[in-house]
């Protein structure tokens, strides 16, 4: 990642209005009456900073709806004309792009499909050089940091600045509580990487169903998020495409008002005293944790001495099994998830094995 990146801040961003930037409307434009009263209720309920919706849709398999195509760019156009709202599209290939700038549509987004494949992405850029336009990546569907990395870099050189992520989770074979698992710890990382770029929250993909928004887009304005990307629909029920995870453009204004906005600082010296013990003895705990971790691999370099002198396989997978079921059965008890006790000894499993391949093979353990 080139240092010092030249993003424009949202707050300098024409259609900003405060934290939480929301943009809204719905998965897909269906009809040009659906998205004049979407977005007509939009704007009624007054919290909304930028109209989305739907015009390609990549759909997984053939056959479904797929969006309305170019016809409902000028749609959008007449209902930012009616609204003043300005609007974002996802844009999947160069076509999509000089269509969407033809119509004056003030933001594109990638979706994650097409921040997944490079070549999909270089096209996008290609067809934005000269352009004056805001651009929003959503992470790849998988959880690989250097594909999104990569996505705002090839972007970045085609000399746009208004540059802003979406975090809509990432796809997983486990059945979960959500359409996309969060992994958090992803856009934290990518928030480290670059704390200068908005990043912004989408909880319709992430949920996957209305009544799980609240939690999340609350746990994504905790984790200072810029705002939020929400899909509503007028008449959801009847929604051509994600009828289960929108709301109407009321419902949307009733979650907006309960949320709660926390100071991302402490606001006095005695807030801060307080945070720093606190953050004393974390790293405290850290220390020891540390090295109870490094005592158990001294203990797993005595057993891979060992299995080396009786030609023991490395890996029990009954072994393993059994930590595993422990491990979540008490870690519950704890008040652990099952998923954070299943990574963390993951790791620790993985780390346990290279140290007693490094000993079978007779390799210097790295200091």
């Amino acid at each position: 990642m080139p240092k010092n990146l030249q993003i424009k801040p949202l707050s300098e961003w024409e259609e900003y209005n405060g934290r939480p930037f929301v943009v809204a409307g719905p998965c897909s434009a269906e009809s040009e009456k659906q998205v004049m009263e979407t977005a007509l209720g939009l704007k009624k309920a007054g919290r909304t900073d930028m109209l989305r919706a739907g015009i390609w849709k990549p759909r997984t398999r053939p056959n479904s709806f797929e969006g309305v195509g170019s016809k409902g760019l000028s749609w959008l156009k007449k209902a930012k004309k009616e609204t003043g709202l300005p609007l974002t599209i996802e844009v999947a290939n160069a076509t999509h792009v000089y269509e969407a700038l033809k119509f004056g549509v003030d933001v594109l987004w990638l979706g994650a499909r097409t921040t997944a494949n490079p070549f999909a992405v270089q096209e996008i850029a290609n067809a934005l050089e000269g352009a004056d336009v805001g651009v929003l990546i959503k992470n790849p569907v998988n959880p690989d940091l250097e594909l999104w990395v990569g996505a705002i870099e090839r972007i970045y050189q085609a000399g746009i600045r208004k540059i802003g992520l979406i975090h809509r989770g990432f796809s997983t074979y486990e059945k979960t509580t959500y359409r996309n698992l969060p992994q958090w710890q992803i856009p934290i990382e990518m928030k480290s990487r670059l704390p200068e770029i908005p990043m912004l929250n989408d909880p319709s993909h992430i949920g996957g169903d209305a009544a799980l928004l609240l939690d999340i887009s609350q746990k994504a304005m905790d984790l200072n998020f810029d705002g939020l990307m929400i899909e509503s629909h007028i008449n959801p029920k009847v929604a051509l495409s994600d009828a289960k995870q929108q709301i109407t453009p009321a419902e949307l204004g009733i979650l907006l008002d309960k949320l709660v906005l926390r100071s991302p600082r402490p606001q006095d010296e005695r807030q801060l005293n307080v945070l720093e013990e606190l953050r004393g003895k974390i790293d405290w705990l850290d220390d020891q944790f540390l090295e109870l971790i490094e005592q158990r691999m001294q203990v797993v370099e005595t057993i891979g001495e060992y299995k080396k002198r009786n030609n023991i396989s490395i890996l029990q997978n009954k072994r393993w099994e059994d930590i595993i079921y422990k491990s979540i059965e008490k870690g519950a008890k704890k008040g652990l998830s099952r998923e954070f006790i299943n990574r963390t000894f993951k790791a620790i499993h993985q780390e346990s094995i290279n140290h007693q391949m490094e000993i079978l093979n007779g390799k210097p353990k790295e200091k």
